[in-house]
């Protein structure tokens, strides 16, 4: 039958058209990269590698370009003639971030930070999350996004610890990468960072982060590569700090072999805000854009890297490599395709973005400690003290490049430093006034300077609430895990006056708690964004069941650390001490016993664990198991697995498997199977390159905290080996 007469009869003209007129695939980013770059003059292909400060810099005496989004974080100029459109870069993970300068700052939408989005064990959050700032980023005007952050957390009182994702690599990895996803899914780059060891801020510039490939690949590598493989980010930035002794900027180990050769990377490496110190070892080690000059001493990668091209210092294929990798993740990622307004569009839904980032805080908050069952709570409580923290007026954030203001503007003016890294900044969000909606109570409100007022106050009322606060910032470490100022000796004071005293953190990591014993109950709040306030009180009253949990180990004391001090002229970070056994694997490993564990958190109802079940088939471990709501409140069960070798060898006594999150009504239950990422069964052969499971019995745990076991089971598996990405080799 011939296509003519075909048309007559439906299916069949379909089938005969396919066959006279085949459909022409579309051409992949790589090859409609590689059109672009073959036609661009080697100055346009320099234009695409070097990036300007999008913020006036007086001590350098730089001006933003006019063609950059006000005090934004970067700027690239476009290609006119390639159809290249400028590179418009956002800070941060956060939420789209106001660089600090003399204007009055844009209002965004804040997300908790990057350590409370970890701690509520919901993928499928960080994805929603990342698409909701995302989305705010278009519609300002960016198409690249300096998110997410991904190192780990070594020191527990690095500044920056709030914008990562704690210490566990599975759950570092998966976090941001779902972060990374959600972003992405509005067709702009986002950019995976700090590439490597960016482990405190203290010296940032200079410290040289000591750690071997072996204990790195199974820790801060492995989160990083398990962030690229599920996130599939645009870019990767590089950091501030040396990695062994080599600025990380200009690693050959670190941008050549582990990134690109090793995980195969096919985005762009881009810079730090001054991280590049050199043109020639920088460009040929692999960074392939320059960004946020003025920052840097020199422009690295402007004239001078067109010098060093024309002498064939640096390759004229590297040049073309560095273009051609900046142009598919703008073709891949949907930047070419659906290009961000000249002119920012607006019409942002803050209501509806507040509501999404309310819901990322409410599951964030981690019940460390409800004695007597002081949470929620009860409906007759008269009289309430509010003490501390300007819960009065709303709930703090952490400062640095990421800070975002929130609509509604600042609740606190003039706190902390005028200057970089401030302002500080509370966002609008008052729990006290959010609890006053949802409670009869009698709430009276002191600021605890008075630590004798604040403690007869609690004495006269049912319940007192103190809300502790502890501001981090990029660029400075916190001087302690102490609370700063004298809030321990308030938070002592009141809870002995009044044994049902609820404490409240808003901080940007772990700190230690000498009252923890007086206090009937204690909430890790974080920083909990734009709706904080509202997430806290909720939480307090019932309205929402806590299910957060810990993304990090809260020691005891600084003397439980692998270094106890950070010295202010110290310049090499020792990670070699602990190598691989980050967090509560140091815990396991030297059997200190912390304050919180890993993965803790306690809820309103209780829950029981069973039915657990391992088996190793087709090259693949899957564990299931069973968990049931046992208690009188619908609730979020958050059940963890954990592995071990019987016979030992790994750098810690085990290592997190794989969670599940499950919401359950009251006397509910659900299954759950989960497949362990071989990786972390093995390994790491720095010499071979390969992962190696070795022959033996594995005990596997299911529990609901790292100190924590409810049930385990013992497997055995065969001896396997995997190339650097995780795949089976064939057995010779």
């Amino acid at each position: 039958m011939t296509a003519r007469r075909a048309a007559r009869s439906g299916a069949g003209w379909i089938a005969a058209v396919a066959l006279a007129c085949p459909v022409q695939a579309a051409p992949s980013a790589d090859e409609r990269a590689a059109r672009v770059v073959a036609d661009m003059t080697q100055e346009e292909k320099l234009r695409l590698v070097f990036g300007y400060f999008a913020t006036d810099f007086p001590p350098k005496k730089h001006l933003a370009p006019k063609e950059a989004r006000r005090d934004s974080a970067g700027y690239v100029p476009g290609v006119p003639r390639a159809g290249l459109p400028p590179q418009w870069q956002a800070d941060a993970g956060i939420g789209v971030a106001t660089q600090s300068s003399s204007t009055r700052p844009y209002e965004r939408t804040s997300l908790p930070s990057g350590l409370a989005t970890a701690a509520t064990w919901n993928p499928a959050l960080a994805y929603a999350a990342g698409a909701m700032i995302g989305k705010e980023a278009r519609l300002s005007g960016y198409n690249v996004m300096l998110a997410g952050g991904v190192n780990l957390m070594r020191d527990p009182r690095n500044g920056r610890n709030f914008e990562y994702a704690g210490e566990d690599p599975l759950l570092a990895g998966v976090m941001a990468g779902e972060q990374i996803r959600g972003i992405q899914s509005n067709h702009l780059i986002a950019t995976v960072k700090h590439f490597a060891y960016n482990g405190q801020e203290t010296n940032r510039f200079t410290v040289s982060s000591e750690l071997d490939d072996a204990a790195a690949r199974v820790s801060d590598l492995l989160a990083f590569q398990i962030a690229i493989e599920r996130g599939d980010p645009g870019a990767v930035m590089c950091a501030y700090n040396r990695v062994n002794g080599v600025y990380a900027c200009e690693s050959p180990y670190l941008l050549k072999e582990v990134l690109k050769q090793d995980w195969n990377f096919q985005g762009y490496v881009m810079s730090d805000w001054g991280a590049v110190h050199s043109t020639i070892p920088a460009a040929n080690a692999g960074l392939d854009q320059q960004s946020g000059w003025p920052f840097d001493k020199s422009a690295y990668f402007g004239e001078a890297l067109g010098e060093a091209v024309a002498n064939r210092h640096v390759p004229e294929a590297r040049l073309d490599d560095m273009a051609h990798r900046i142009v598919r993740a703008m073709f891949k990622h949907g930047v070419m395709d659906h290009p961000v307004a000249a002119e920012p569009a607006g019409g942002i839904d803050f209501e509806a973005h507040a509501a999404a980032t309310q819901a990322a805080s409410e599951e964030s908050i981690v019940l460390l400690k409800n004695s007597g069952a002081l949470l929620p709570l009860a409906a007759g409580t008269r009289a309430i003290a509010i003490i501390g923290g300007h819960a009065d007026k709303g709930v703090l954030s952490g400062g640095g490049s990421s800070q975002v203001h929130a609509h509604g503007g600042m609740a606190v003016p003039n706190e902390g430093p005028a200057h970089f890294p401030g302002p500080m900044v509370y966002h609008p969000s008052s729990p006290m006034q959010a609890l006053a909606a949802r409670s009869k109570a009698r709430l009276t409100y002191l600021d605890g300077k008075d630590i004798a007022a604040a403690a007869t106050l609690a004495a006269a009322s049912d319940v007192a609430i103190v809300f502790a606060t502890q501001w981090t910032a990029e660029s400075v470490d916190a001087a302690s895990l102490s609370l700063p100022g004298a809030q321990d000796e308030l938070i002592a004071a009141v809870a002995r006056a009044n044994p049902r005293t609820v404490v409240v953190l808003e901080t940007g990591g772990p700190v230690t708690m000498p009252w923890l014993d007086s206090a009937g109950a204690v909430l890790q709040a974080w920083y909990p964004g734009t709706r904080g306030g509202v997430a806290i009180a909720r939480v307090l009253t019932g309205e929402v069941n806590p299910s957060g949990r810990l993304p990090a180990t809260f020691p005891a004391a600084e003397a439980q650390l692998p270094r106890p001090a950070i010295h202010p002229d110290q310049q090499r970070a020792d990670y070699n001490i602990e190598g691989a056994a980050v967090g509560y694997k140091w815990h396991d490993l030297t059997g200190r016993k912390p304050l919180f564990a890993f993965g803790h958190g306690l809820s309103y109802t209780s829950f029981a664990y069973g039915g657990l079940a391992a088996q190793f088939r087709d090259g693949a471990l899957s564990v299931s198991f069973m968990v049931k709501n046992t208690g009188p409140r619908a609730g979020k069960a958050v059940p963890q697995v954990y592995l071990a070798p019987a016979a030992g060898g790994w750098e810690a006594p085990k290592r997190l498997g794989g969670w599940d999150k499950l919401a359950l009504q009251p006397g509910a239950s659900a299954s759950t199977t989960l497949t362990v990422d071989p990786r972390l069964l093995g390994v790491y052969h720095s010499a071979s390159k390969t992962w190696r499971i070795a022959d033996g019995e594995y005990v596997i745990t299911l529990a609901s905290a790292a100190d924590a076991p409810a049930a385990t089971v013992h497997v055995r598996l065969p001896a396997i080996t995997l190339d650097v990405r995780g795949r089976r080799l064939a057995p010779r």
